[in-house]
């Protein structure tokens, strides 16, 4: 169907994040590396704001995607995260798998887009997923 999608304009248009919610505040603090990925990467992305940092969904969520970790000012993508943890190719599987049914556990979550370098994203104020996530990237290093 996503074919289809594209070819009819059938992509869900998601409201603007309010400008007092909380997740504003966070974005705000990482707007500029947040800015930096969007003009590296031309897939979609979803980002899940948490306390002073944010992942971001890259691609298709939760089938086919890529994530990337926005902390202490600067993008961490999953084969940096991996290179740096030396992370066997069945420890990354593992973690996508986990990735993606996180997200999956947060599809009735009110999404909003906002813009950031230009490029509209979705926004996905979920404590619950950014919960899950960091426990998901912690299980993996332990």
């Amino acid at each position: 169907m996503g074919l289809l999608d594209k070819f009819f304009g059938n992509k869900v248009d998601y409201p603007p994040l309010p400008a007092g919610n909380a997740a504003m505040a966070t974005l705000d603090e990482i707007k500029a590396p947040l800015a930096e990925l969007a003009h590296k990467v031309s897939d979609h992305l979803e980002v899940v704001p948490a306390e002073h940092e944010a992942f971001v969904f890259l691609g298709k969520p939760p089938k086919k995607f890529g994530i990337a970790w926005i902390h202490d000012g600067k993008v961490t993508g999953l084969k940096e995260f991996a290179e740096e943890h030396h992370l066997s190719q069945l420890e990354i599987g593992k973690l996508i798998v986990r990735l993606g049914e996180a997200y999956q556990h947060a599809s009735e979550t009110p999404r909003y887009s906002a813009e950031f370098g230009g490029k509209q994203m979705v926004i996905i104020p979920s404590k619950a997923l950014e919960q899950e996530v960091h426990q998901i990237m912690s299980d993996t290093l332990h």
